[in-house]
């Protein structure tokens, strides 16, 4: 790596060098934070502050299936179950998850926490799309 330091007018100390050497650093240190970030993951992973959701739970949401019901099966929860945590009936959940209700905000907060997730987990659009 050829550099050559020179003084500014201003009296600062500045490095030149090649443009392809400075690339090659920019790269190098793109590639450090993310190779952090990944380290930062894994130790949330392994912490139980984040989880891994399989390609198939995200593909049935992509294509439109209710996020509660996705995350209530990746969860191995009944309906039943999750509809007595929150409050409310069976019946009312299933109207949530077919879409036919959209449910209020305290019961999809209710909902939210009883899947383990936050609220933006179960709430959310597809790019492009309007609420």
């Amino acid at each position: 790596m050829a550099v050559q330091i020179i003084t500014s007018p201003a009296g600062d100390r500045l490095v030149v060098m090649p443009e392809a050497d400075y690339d090659a650093l920019v790269e190098a240190a793109e590639d450090a934070h993310d190779l952090r970030a990944v380290d930062q993951f894994k130790a949330a992973l392994a912490a139980g502050e984040e989880e891994l959701v399989p390609a198939a739970a995200v593909q049935r949401m992509l294509e439109g299936e209710h996020p509660i019901r996705v995350w209530r099966e990746l969860r191995g929860l009944r309906a039943t179950e999750v509809a007595k945590q929150c409050g409310v009936s069976a019946a009312y959940l299933s109207e949530i998850e077919t879409g036919k209700k959209e449910g209020s905000l305290s019961v999809l907060k209710a909902i939210a926490s009883a899947l383990a997730l936050d609220l933006e987990d179960l709430v959310w659009t597809r790019a492009g799309e309007t609420e």
